[in-house]
């Protein structure tokens, strides 16, 4: 495989002070999709998360719990274990700050940093947010309340270390302009420009001495090394950079992909490259800041009643049905809303009108009409054909474009307007007439065509919804695998002696409405 078709992907690292609802699950899948469809675009992919489990927060949730806190994120790195894998989520690499191989990088990185006069020591007096571990100045309060999260804010008084900022300011400036993609959406390079860089930096601070969980300063101890420095770093020291075996990382870094959520794109888009400045080391490709997943009152939160797990919608309504909502609801960059209403609506319409339909209806007929055996290929193409291959050529064609670009929930889009027009074409040639005046050239012509279109659905969806695509092939009776391949959706094949099943089983079953929407908001308000 060539060298340029490595494919580095990374999720944030989740700070484990609670269980994750489906606003982390969203970033997750999002990045396991990616992943997927590189993939079977031929890459070399590599895909890390991990948790960053270091800090005065997790600190306080331990003894909140009458736990260490090794212990805490212990049990928390089990249960994201056990989530990723009930999704399904096809990781390579899950890095924990507390681990060795990382700790031991980031003190080297924090010495470099200091030999190279990266970090002085001064004292640090100022507004700090403790669920974010962030501190202001006062410009930059909102309300007097944290502008990440809105909660209250302290003053703090301490010994610090300092990263130079300011050192890097220019140099990042004229990165950015020549780097016009480097953060999507565009607006949130904007506002970082314009918010953060353009007003000037302020040095940051990288220690704290007011708590000890963390990772210490080799040549001052006292000093815990502050959490963006520590869990930054996270997407290096996974790879093995600055340690014996290298190998890994050199292969795949930098970053093709860095997918995080519009609260931490601060962090990501002015201090991560800075960071990777002051090692000399080339910067992420592309980082790509989503928005959240909100409920009719606002964000998520168990004080509010309003939070929803992503265990609660597989069981009931299994993984593929999650995902697909998941993905499909969150437009590029946008916010994007979950009301059991919507979530609801979307399965019967999306899931079981469009797609089930489509596939229940075309195998029924063929087996009505042909004994079950999917036609050859047509040597004479209607008008309608034609028209029906190009649509669906170009479309093929926007899948791709979007998927490149990191946009899931455009390429869906897509895949579903190829849904549409199927169940749309089925209108058009009305087979039960075609079978009725025994048209049958014309009526094989029909069957292969959507026959074609759904098994270049399954190909498509199989990076969102992996439980779906093996379904329907079986389905269809397609077992060879040349027929599975990305490559083949450019291709119209010959189809010998193939059979569908005699009944298919809905690939998803019908909600009643009212019912499923009374279940979903009792499980909120739990």
């Amino acid at each position: 495989m060539s060298e340029n078709k490595k494919y580095y992907i990374t999720t944030p690292i989740y700070y484990p002070s609670g269980k994750f609802h489906i606003g982390t699950a969203y970033t997750t899948t999002f990045a396991n999709t990616i992943k997927k469809y590189r993939q079977m675009r031929g890459y070399d992919t590599y895909f890390l998360t991990g948790l960053d489990e270091h800090g005065q927060k997790i600190q306080d949730v331990a003894m909140s719990r009458g736990k260490t806190p090794q212990e805490h994120v212990d049990e928390m790195a089990v249960a994201a274990k056990e989530l990723w894998a009930k999704m399904k989520i096809d990781y390579d690499d899950f890095i924990r700050t507390t681990e060795p191989r990382h700790e031991k990088i980031v003190e080297q990185i924090f010495e470099t940093f200091m030999k190279n006069g990266d970090i002085y020591k001064g004292e640090y007096e100022g507004w700090y947010c403790v669920p974010c571990e962030t501190f202001f100045t006062p410009t930059q309060l909102v309300d007097g309340k944290c502008p990440d999260c809105g909660r209250e804010v302290k003053m703090m008084k301490e010994e610090a270390y300092f990263f130079n900022m300011k050192k890097y300011q220019d140099r990042l400036v004229k990165f950015y302009e020549e780097n016009p993609n480097f953060i999507e959406p565009a607006f949130r390079k904007n506002e970082l420009f314009n918010n953060f860089i353009k007003p000037g930096l302020e040095d940051l601070c990288v220690t704290r001495t007011t708590f000890d969980w963390g990772i210490k300063v080799k040549s001052d101890e006292k000093h815990v090394i502050y959490v963006w420095l520590d869990a930054l770093t996270n997407y290096i020291t996974a790879l093995g950079y600055m340690s014996e075996d290298e190998e890994r990382f050199n292969k795949y870094w930098p970053a093709d992909l860095q997918i995080v959520g519009k609260d931490i794109i601060r962090f990501h888009g002015i201090y991560w490259p800075i960071f990777l400045m002051a090692l000399d080391l080339p910067l992420p490709k592309k980082l790509f800041a989503h928005g959240w997943i909100m409920m009719k009152d606002g964000k998520m939160s168990k004080s509010k009643g309003n939070v929803i797990y992503p265990e609660t919608l597989i069981e009931r309504y299994g993984l593929d049905a999650t995902k697909y909502f998941l993905l499909k609801e969150l437009s590029i960059g946008q916010d994007g809303l979950f009301t059991p209403e919507g979530f609801v609506e979307r399965f019967n319409t999306d899931l079981c009108n469009d797609l089930g339909n489509l596939l229940n209806r075309t195998i029924g007929m063929i087996n009505k009409y042909f004994g079950g055996e999917i036609p050859e290929k047509p040597q004479n193409l209607t008008n309608l054909d034609i028209e029906l291959e190009n649509f669906v050529n170009e479309k093929i064609k926007c899948v791709e474009n979007e998927l490149d670009e990191a946009h899931v929930s455009n390429a869906l889009e897509e895949i579903w307007q190829i849904i549409s027009r199927s169940n749309k074409y089925i209108d058009e040639t009305m087979p039960w007439s075609l079978y009725k005046e025994e048209k049958t050239e014309e009526l094989k012509d029909v069957m292969y065509h959507l026959v074609e279109n759904l098994r270049k659905v399954a190909i498509m969806i199989n990076p969102y919804m992996e439980e779906t695509t093996p379904k329907m092939f079986n389905q269809l009776g397609i077992d060879n695998e040349n027929l599975m391949t990305w490559d083949s959706i450019k291709v119209y094949p010959e189809y010998k002696d193939i059979k569908v099943v005699e009944k298919g089983e809905p690939l998803f079953v019908r909600l009643d409405l009212q019912e499923e929407i009374e279940f979903l908001k009792n499980e909120m308000s739990k």
